[in-house]
Order: C-alpha cells, then structure tokens, then sequence
C-alpha cells in the first residue's frame, strides 16, 4: 500500500485489521481452516475496506486498498498465536 500511495513504509495498526500477514495469497485460503500458531481459524468470507481507509491512509487510501482487504474468520479453536507465527493450511 506504501507504494501505492508514494509514501514510506506504513504500521500495521492503520490499516485496522486484527492480524496482518504478508507473502501470502489470501484467497488460496477459500474454503479452508488454518492455523497461526496454536489457533485454528476457518475462512468465511471477504473482508472489504471501508471508508476509514481514507482518513487513515489520506486522498487515495481507499481507493488503494480495494482488492487488499483481507478475509473474516471464525475460530474454530482458540490458542496462542504470536508475532511472527507462520499460517499453516490444515490437513
């Protein structure tokens, strides 16, 4: 999103997701359960930008992350789960 927007590098915190990952295609995940660290996550849908993305991210915040918003899940069993933590599709 950075360089989308011409800008440096941005915290994980504007975008208001509560995990964000990187180097992986969510939408492989469609349809399937997953885990990040001791927590099974099952996927349910797409998760779309709202408008705060312009007052986050300013004149064009929104627009940029259209297509990159992420997914919900349901958990499907509770755990740890920590900084750094891999995402593991379940067998």
């Amino acid at each position: 999103m950075a360089s989308c927007l011409h800008r440096g590098a941005i915290g994980p915190e504007v975008f208001r997701r509560n995990i964000v990952v990187s180097g992986l295609n969510l939408l492989a995940l469609k349809g399937k359960t997953f885990q990040i660290g001791g927590v099974v996550l099952e996927y349910t849908g797409l998760c779309h930008p709202c408008s705060k993305m312009k007052i986050s991210l300013g004149p064009g915040g929104y627009n940029a992350m259209r297509g990159h918003g992420g997914i919900t899940t349901r958990v499907v069993e509770g755990g740890d789960m920590a900084l750094g933590d891999a995402v593991k599709a379940c067998l």
